[in-house]
C-alpha cells in the first residue's frame, strides 16, 4: 500500500487521513471524525463504547468496516489507527447523535473526492496549497519560495524511489542526514525549536530557512545522479556532500550578516514571548 499522509480540516477539527493509491481512496482516523462531531474529550473512549454499543443493538461490528493504518500521533510517532472510507464513515456517522452529521457528510464527500480531482488536474492541488498559505498571512514571494522548494523536493524522491531507496522511513533517514549537515540541528530538533508538533517544518521556515533547503537538496540530487548513487548507504552519502555544500554557503551567508539562519521564528498564531515569521 503506497500512502500519501495528510491533514485536512472540519470546522476547527484536524482530521487525519491516508491515501491508497492502489484502490485509489482516502481513508480518515475515525477518532478524529468522532472527536468532530461529538466534541468529547476522549474520543477514543467515545469510540470505543460506541462500537460496544452498536454490536449489542444492531449486532453489527463496527471494526469490520475499519482498517488498522498507523498515522501520525500528536508525539509525532506513528500508532496504528482505526481508519474508515468515506462510505464506512457514513456508516459509523449513523449511529453518533449530532447536529453537525449532515455537514461532515457533504465535507466527507468533497475531501474524499480532492485526489481524483487532483490526478485528472494536478493544478488543482497547487492552486489549493497557494490559497491555503494566502489566507494564513504568507506573502507571495514566501509561497513561490516554498513551492519551488517543493518542486526540488519532489525530484530528489523521485531519483530515490528508483534508486533503491526504500519506503517513508529510509526517506526519513536520508532527509534528517541532509538537514543536519545544512543547518546543523536535526529535523526534530528544528521542530522543537519552532514550537512544532504535528505541523509540517516547511510550512513554517523562513525564506532563507527554505532557500537553503532547497539548495541541499538540489545539490544531494545532481550530486546523487553524477555518481548514480543506489540504495540509502550511497545516497546517504550524497546527502552529505549536498548538504556540505548549503552549509558552507549558510555559514558564509552568516558571516556576513551577523545573522542565524536557522531560527526559531514560526507562523503559529501569536503566543506571549515568541516572534512571529513576517
Amino acid at each position: 500500500m503506497k500512502t500519501e499522509r495528510s491533514l485536512v480540516a472540519f470546522e476547527d477539527h484536524k482530521i487525519r487521513r491516508v491515501y491508497d493509491e492502489k484502490s485509489e481512496t482516502w481513508f480518515f482516523s475515525v477518532v478524529d471524525v468522532v472527536a468532530a462531531l461529538t466534541g468529547s474529550v476522549n474520543s477514543r473512549d467515545y469510540w470505543f463504547k460506541m462500537k460496544t454499543r452498536v454490536k449489542t443493538e444492531d449486532g453489527f461490528e463496527l471494526s469490520t468496516i475499519c482498517r488498522q493504518l498507523k498515522l501520525i500521533s500528536s508525539d509525532g510517532k506513528r500508532y496504528a489507527t482505526d481508519c474508515a472510507d468515506v462510505q464506512g464513515l457514513f456508516r459509523i456517522i449513523q449511529s453518533i447523535p449530532s447536529p453537525k452529521a449532515e455537514p461532515i457528510k457533504l465535507w466527507l464527500a468533497k475531501v474524499g473526492y480532492e485526489r481524483i480531482q487532483d490526478m485528472s488536474d494536478p493544478a488543482r492541488s497547487l492552486d489549493r496549497a497557494r490559497e491555503f498559505w494566502k489566507q494564513h498571512g504568507r506573502s507571495e514571494k514566501w509561497i513561490q519560495q516554498r513551492m519551488t522548494g517543493q518542486e526540488t523536493r519532489n525530484k530528489l524522491t523521485d531519483y530515490w524511489k528508483e534508486h533503491e531507496v526504500k519506503g517513508e522511513d529510509e526517506y526519513a533517514i536520508l532527509t534528517n542526514i541532509i538537514h543536519q549537515e545544512w543547518s546543523g540541528v536535526s529535523v526534530k530538533k528544528h521542530k522543537q525549536l519552532k514550537e512544532l508538533k504535528s505541523q509540517n517544518l516547511r510550512d513554517h521556515m523562513s525564506e532563507a530557512e527554505l532557500i537553503f533547503t532547497a539548495l541541499a537538496e538540489l545539490s544531494t540530487r545532481q550530486i546523487a545522479e553524477s555518481v548514480e548513487a543506489t540504495g540509502l548507504i550511497e545516497n546517504s552519502e550524497a546527502g552529505k556532500k549536498g548538504g556540505k555544500i548549503a552549509k558552507n554557503a549558510r555559514l558564509a551567508l552568516e558571516q556576513k550578516t551577523g545573522r542565524s539562519v536557522v531560527t526559531g521564528e514560526n507562523f503559529l498564531p501569536p503566543a506571549s514571548g515568541k516572534k512571529k515569521l513576517k
